[in-house]
């Protein structure tokens, strides 16, 4: 009887316990979500009190005839890819370099994580200042053409431009997996290499990387999820220019519903981006966790 009485007294003291966590969980994320999915389906301003229920029209809209949603769909795989790609390999070839014994190491570190510490809406005004005017100074007194091209004014590269600012601000960061991922690598297993007759590019291959699958698996998911949301850097550097060549699928969101108060087809839209970014996440995940084991 008192093994019952205890049992009960830890399920209800767990139950206590764990009461606010599961109310606070389902009042910030549950109910949004679900409310998400009721104005996805109605035609609603964000000021009535009565959205009208149109069903699955926004949807039908949205993939049959929204010409700007296919090309901010398009712009953020291009973007996406490119910036997954760049940024994991960079960063795995600043972390082999800082990864030395250098006498310097700790500061360039440290500089290169600055950056990630300031916000990219911070950042994009920074360097829309340097591409407008920075850029124009450079360019009188070095007299080199590459300073006098318009990097916020042509849609190539506006891209290449907001690419740059973001990989620029956020390369500190997967150093520091990367870093942290080539620590763990055992240095018997390079030696071993080493006596083998293996080189460092060999090395690197054959032992180092595949070593490194977890940082890997790490990275490319921060850096997908990144990549496809984004945002502040369009807002702050191009501001979807020129003539809406930079918008991405979340900037189109945000100027549909904040914009042209269509809030309910902006919430199709984002539920849209929700359940691409899961099916992506997903099969990423799965995919690099298969790897790891295989390694």
């Amino acid at each position: 009887m008192l093994k019952l009485g205890r049992k009960r007294a830890e399920k209800l003291e767990f139950g206590i316990f764990t009461l606010p966590i599961l109310i606070s969980v389902i009042a910030v994320f549950y109910y949004p979500f679900i409310m998400t999915i009721r104005y996805s389906l109605t035609k609603w301003n964000g000021i009535s009190k009565h959205p009208k229920f149109i069903g699955l029209d926004n949807f039908k809209q949205i993939f049959m005839g929204d010409a700007n949603f296919t090309h901010a769909a398009w712009f953020t795989v291009k973007y996406m890819i490119l910036y997954i790609v760049l940024i994991n390999v960079l960063a795995i070839l600043l972390a082999l370099v800082l990864d030395m014994k250098l006498k310097s190491t700790n500061w360039l570190r440290a500089a290169f994580f600055i950056p990630y510490i300031l916000s990219l809406v911070i950042v994009g005004f920074i360097w829309k200042f340097i591409f407008m005017q920075g850029f124009e100074s450079l360019g009188q007194s070095t007299g080199w053409g590459v300073f006098a091209l318009s990097w916020l004014g042509e849609p190539g590269l506006a891209f290449i431009s907001v690419l740059f600012v973001s990989i620029w601000q956020s390369i500190g960061f997967y150093m520091v997996i990367y870093i942290a991922g080539l620590q763990s690598v055992p240095d018997d297993l390079k030696e071993a290499a080493t006596v083998d007759g293996a080189g460092p590019v060999r090395r690197f291959f054959n032992v180092t990387l595949p070593l490194l699958a977890p940082s890997i698996t790490i990275s490319v998911f921060m850096a997908l999820t990144n990549s496809i949301k984004v945002f502040d850097v369009i807002l702050s550097l191009t501001g979807g220019g020129p003539g809406g060549t930079t918008y991405s699928v979340a900037y189109d969101i945000y100027r549909d519903t904040f914009q042209n108060n269509l809030y309910g087809y902006g919430t199709a839209k984002a539920l849209i981006l929700f359940v691409a970014v899961l099916i992506i996440t997903i099969i990423q995940l799965t995919l690099f966790k298969r790897r790891e084991v295989e390694a």
